[in-house]
């Protein structure tokens, strides 16, 4: 692909940051080294100490950021609401600090985009996840449309994450259509709450099904993920794997209720 092909006038890179400033370098660098540019770039800021965000200014003159920040920590919903506030392009990739494109992405995100552009119905196009999204049917180009159902059938707990906050494109009136992110709850409440109005409000979303192929995911020593997960979730002692089965299948019936019954 040639420079302009690269160029993606349309798109905002909205980064969400929070102490990690390392990490943001990289990210911005993976995109520089690969010729990738967008119409603008937004890095919000939630209050990270003192030493990154003097990091943050000094980088600015070197990837033509917008800095969006606040005088204290106020968790993932309030970082994404106010970065995806500054937003005036029609459509926006969001990222994590902690993610670097490889070097196939921007053929495949090249694809993504003219889906968007070609079809006013999909709101999010997702590039990355721990785990392949349950229920598909084929779309194009190596993306499968994400089919949400409410059916005790359909009885894996991750067809919720119909929204996730890895790495996606979506369209930048995306809080109007969808709700703002809650604010001042724990980041994967936050992520749960906007999983279930996208579903509430009948999103249509795409999934790259090489979901690993797309970005890294760096947690580097020194700059470790700000996210924790209870610790007998994560087990493997027998004990804990059963106490796991019991709790997804409570948390099945109970995410089950909420779409159905509890509008966010």
């Amino acid at each position: 692909m040639t420079t302009a092909d690269l160029h993606f006038k349309d798109v905002t890179l909205l980064v969400t940051h929070y102490n990690r400033s390392r990490s943001l370098e990289r990210l911005l660098d993976a995109f520089k080294a690969q010729g990738i540019t967008f119409g603008d770039i937004v890095v919000s800021d939630d209050g990270s100490r003192p030493e990154h965000l003097e990091k943050l200014v000094a980088m600015q003159p070197d990837y033509n950021y917008r800095l969006v920040t606040t005088p204290k920590n106020r968790g993932l919903g309030n970082n994404i609401n106010k970065g995806q506030d500054a937003v005036q392009t029609p459509y926006t990739l969001y990222v994590q600090e902690d993610f670097e494109p490889k070097e196939i992405f921007a053929t495949h995100f090249k694809d993504a985009l003219h889906f968007f552009e070609t079809e006013p119905a999909l709101d999010i196009a997702r590039f990355y996840a721990y785990f392949k999204y349950p229920y598909t049917k084929p779309y194009n180009k190596g993306f499968s449309e994400m089919k949400f159902s409410a059916s005790p059938l359909k009885n894996n707990h991750l067809k919720f994450y119909v929204y996730s906050d890895h790495p996606h494109l979506r369209r930048s009136n995306f809080l109007q259509k969808f709700g703002r992110y809650p604010e001042g709850i724990k980041g994967d409440l936050t992520e749960y709450r906007m999983a279930l109005s996208f579903i509430q409000n009948k999103g249509k979303g795409i999934f790259f099904d090489r979901f690993t192929d797309l970005f890294y995911q760096k947690n580097s020593s020194d700059e470790p993920s700000t996210m924790n997960r209870a610790s007998w979730r994560e087990s493997k002692n027998p004990l804990a794997l059963a106490a796991r089965a019991v709790y997804l299948q409570f948390k099945l019936l109970k995410w089950t209720y909420d779409v159905l019954f509890k509008k966010v």
